[in-house]
């Protein structure tokens, strides 16, 4: 099943005083291409995070927006900087000195002056990174599924267009055989006018008539179309991403089309040509958005 390239998968996970948020976007680009928005304290997992979205998803740009809450002292480590808190004793003891006041420091108190207690996150905490991983798994799961169901609306879409210019080229399949016989009648009738009453040359005749159906034959273009379009059918039931391959088709597609265009002298063949044309360009306007 074909996956669109536009999608939007959510996840959240709460356990432990601990809360994730996980949303991921994605739009149809060339390649793959994730960028991460997370809270730095996370910072350590982005290339984590960017793996785990790569092992489902191919092509597309995909924006990743994670928060994190952590109320839990899991990932927390109480940090006491002794040589500032030093130094505040000691101005606090010259001060009491000065003034000539009670010099009684609690504890306490000094931990609550700036910078002499910090709370600090582990750098490298498994618990986190296991329900981090968890909540962007679910998450990337969910996009897929959304690129899956728009998937199989283009699919079926295309199918519809592909069956439609499959109809047109059996036309112009039909119509170009007919050329040549009437090449045939218009040349031989041609000949006779203007030579009036003499005998026309069946050897010399035969030989134009070489020349015209080499000219205008279409059966090669038409062959390889037929074999481009049952590859395009084939594809769209495939479980790799097939966007890229499915671009390159359409392009051999139109340049065979374009072949039976300036070959064929018909004006009906030409109409023929000209609605594959529009035909093939929706197609390729579409599978701009396959994965």
């Amino acid at each position: 099943m074909i996956k669109s390239m536009t999608g939007y998968g959510k996840a959240n996970l709460e356990k432990n005083e601990r809360e994730y948020q996980v949303e991921i976007k994605s739009v149809n680009h060339r390649y793959l291409d994730i960028s991460v928005k997370m809270p730095r304290v996370l910072s350590y997992l982005e290339e984590m995070v960017k793996k785990e979205i790569a092992t489902k998803v191919k092509r597309g740009k995909i924006d990743v927006f994670i928060t994190f809450q952590n109320n839990s002292t899991e990932g927390k480590e109480i940090k006491i900087n002794t040589e500032i808190a030093k130094i505040y004793i000691d101005e606090l003891k010259k001060l009491a000195e000065q003034e000539k006041i009670s010099a009684n420091i609690e504890v306490t108190e000094i931990s609550k002056l700036p910078d002499v207690l910090n709370i600090q996150n582990k750098q490298e905490d498994e618990t986190i990174k296991e329900e981090l991983l968890e909540t962007v798994s679910q998450a990337t799961e969910n996009l897929v599924q959304m690129r899956l169901i728009e998937g199989k609306k283009m699919a079926e879409d295309l199918l519809v267009r592909i069956k439609s210019v499959q109809e047109k080229v059996k036309e112009i399949s039909s119509l170009s055989t007919g050329l040549i016989e009437e090449y045939v009648v218009k040349l031989e009738g041609r000949i006779k006018e203007i030579l009036k009453n003499q005998e026309v040359d069946s050897a010399r005749l035969a030989q134009e008539v070489v020349i015209y159906a080499d000219k205008c034959s279409v059966e090669e273009e038409v062959t390889r179309l037929k074999s481009h379009m049952l590859q395009f059918e084939k594809l769209l039931n495939s479980e790799e991403a097939i966007g890229k391959k499915l671009d390159f088709i359409i392009q051999e597609m139109n340049r065979e089309t374009n072949t039976i265009g300036s070959k064929a002298n018909n004006l009906e063949i030409t109409n023929d040509v000209i609605d594959v044309k529009t035909e093939l360009e929706n197609i390729r306007e579409q599978i701009q958005n396959i994965e």
